[in-house]
């Protein structure tokens, strides 16, 4: 099982598993501050697989944090190709001025 991504700006949604995900997370958690990181978490620490939104606003906040994160110097560059499509389709939801969905 896995996430199904809102926004991707150049295809369908983004798919990834639950574990990509989780262990996406952890990279970004290594690289980011803790006060940019506190911004992020919710994302990927869900403790369900249940759909979850994230507001426009929220999104493009989200975006600029990932994309930091994507850019690192200590982030690998598989992780950092992960973190930069999730920025994109964050910034895709909060340029439409809609909900960034996972489900």
């Amino acid at each position: 099982m896995g996430w199904n991504i809102s926004h991707r700006p150049d295809c369908d949604d983004m798919r990834r598993s639950y574990t990509s995900i989780s262990n996406l997370g952890q990279h970004i958690a290594h690289v980011l501050p803790g006060r940019d990181w506190r911004r992020v978490r919710s994302i990927f620490a869900r403790r369900s697989g249940d759909p979850f939104t994230v507001t426009a606003r929220d999104a493009g906040d989200m975006a600029r944090i990932l994309t930091t994160a994507a850019q690192h110097p200590k982030m690998p560059a598989d992780w950092a190709l992960d973190a930069q499509q999730l920025a994109d389709s964050a910034r895709n939801a909060a340029n439409t001025r809609s909900a960034w969905t996972w489900r």
